[in-house]
């Protein structure tokens, strides 16, 4: 950086000191603590509708400020037609840069500025030529003046168009909203020093000591209101944040409790129960005379099913109790597992016969769900029709089939008042949570037939 740049930035920021900070000081941070929804102010689509289409509305004015620029060029200065364009668009065009740059939309508006007046002549209000002849030709008659050039000039030996100077002036607005302390310190001294080389000598004391000043300091304003619109719409969305923790918080309390309450009555019902006939068939061999061996294996048998019952039931519960659990960490019977519900249900007395064919890997999803297909058809076998055969075929191919055929009961069903009648529902449902298919149906011998086909590979469920 050059010396004389290194002089001009410390000039700006010394004059922050005197103009920046007592502004800041004086009205931005009053304004903060005063006004809690500046919204209400200056109204909350009016700022949004500025937001969204501020380039399209300054392009807008832009266009307005030149098309009436243009024409009364020659009203205000000596200026050849041919270059009325130029001199208009070098004090107007510099208002596109109002959002976007406003400190260098002001460097290209002060320095042709500080020139046009010094090489074109401004002239006095009403001594230009008459546009659309708008002079009443009476020698001794009054003088009408255009009203285009009352606009452009009014005031003796003015340097500049009206249209222009207004330009300056939102200009100095945008660099109070946007630039920098030591930005706004140079922009208020190149004015000052414009002013005083062009102005007379009472109008550049007012511009200024107070023109200058004011329309800088109100940029520092809207400043303050917008600052505190977007804190104020900071803390809004927060807000509903927190309030949306807080809900799902409490969302999960509930679901925790929930959860706590079903383990609880799961706990102090069914793994009570299970224990106890868990103790019943171990303890039978002894509390009871003349047990053979064979019906010692099968009150061991049934003493098995119910401990494996319970270490199934346990888990469900630590899962129930756990609120960082996630379903995939809940019991998920395999492949591996299948084999042993066949051989522990014909264990148990069920009249069974198995086929298991294919060799292909079914994923984890799908290994669950047949097994709890199994599990089902082979428990309502037990339940509907006691003694009866039952005869299970599984392919593990691209699809897994599995296929389960029980025959009519030797004896009358046990007591099924306990049943609420879910179990076809509840293996349709989880079959169709994985891309498959299950149907079941009475045989024509008076048996019944549950048949599924699985996807080999699909999604874990919970």
């Amino acid at each position: 950086m050059s010396k004389l740049g290194r002089t001009a930035r410390g000039a700006g920021r010394a004059l922050s000191w005197v103009t920046v900070r007592p502004a800041k000081a004086l009205v931005v941070r009053p304004l903060k603590a005063t006004v809690v929804r500046p919204a209400r102010w200056v109204g909350t689509r009016g700022l949004d509708f500025v937001t969204r289409h501020g380039n399209i509305l300054v392009w807008v004015v832009t266009a307005i400020m030149m098309a009436i620029a243009w024409p009364t060029v020659g009203l205000t200065h000596e200026v050849p037609t041919a270059l009325w364009p130029l001199v208009a668009a070098l004090g107007v065009l510099p208002l596109v840069w109002l959002r976007v740059g406003p400190f260098f939309g002001w460097l290209t508006w002060v320095v042709p500025a500080a020139i046009i007046p010094l090489v074109f002549t401004p002239l006095p209000p009403g001594t230009g030529p008459s546009v659309d002849a708008g002079v009443v030709d009476r020698p001794t008659g009054p003088v009408t003046v255009d009203p285009r050039a009352q606009l452009a000039s009014t005031a003796e030996g003015f340097p500049w168009q009206i249209t222009a100077f207004i330009v300056l002036l939102a200009l100095l607005i945008a660099v109070g909203v946007r630039e920098s302390p030591a930005r706004i310190g140079l922009t208020f001294l190149g004015t000052a020093f414009l002013f005083l080389a062009h102005l007379p000598s009472g109008m550049a004391a007012g511009w200024v000591i107070w023109g200058a000043p004011a329309f800088l300091g109100l940029g520092l304003l809207l400043r303050g209101l917008f600052r505190s619109r977007r804190e104020a719409a900071v803390q809004s969305r927060r807000a509903e944040e927190q309030s949306l923790r807080a809900e799902t918080e409490r969302a999960r309390a509930v679901l925790a409790e929930e959860r706590t309450r079903i383990a609880r009555d799961l706990h102090d019902v069914v793994a009570h129960r299970m224990s106890m006939v868990v103790v019943q068939a171990q303890s039978a061999q002894y509390r009871l005379g003349g047990v053979t061996p064979e019906i010692a294996s099968e009150f061991e048998s049934v003493a098995g099913q119910a401990r494996e019952a319970l270490n199934e039931v346990r888990t469900m519960l630590g899962v129930l109790r756990s609120e960082d659990h996630a379903p995939d960490q809940a019991p998920q019977p395999g492949v591996e597992d299948v084999l042993r519900l066949l051989r522990s249900s014909s264990a148990a007395g069920v009249d069974l016969r198995w086929s298991v064919t294919g060799e292909t890997e079914p994923g984890s999803a799908t290994a669950m769900v047949l097994y709890r297909v199994l599990q089902e058809s082979l428990a309502n076998a037990s339940r509907h029709a006691p003694g009866g055969p039952v005869q299970v075929e599984v392919d593990y191919g691209d699809q897994v089939r599995v296929r389960v055929v029980s025959g009519p009961g030797h004896s009358r069903p046990a007591d099924t008042s306990g049943s609420g009648g879910h179990g076809i529902p509840g293996m349709s449902a989880r079959a169709a949570a994985v891309g498959g298919e299950l149907s079941a149906g009475p045989s024509p011998d008076g048996g019944w037939v549950v048949s599924a086909t699985l996807p080999a590979r699909a999604a874990a469920v919970g």
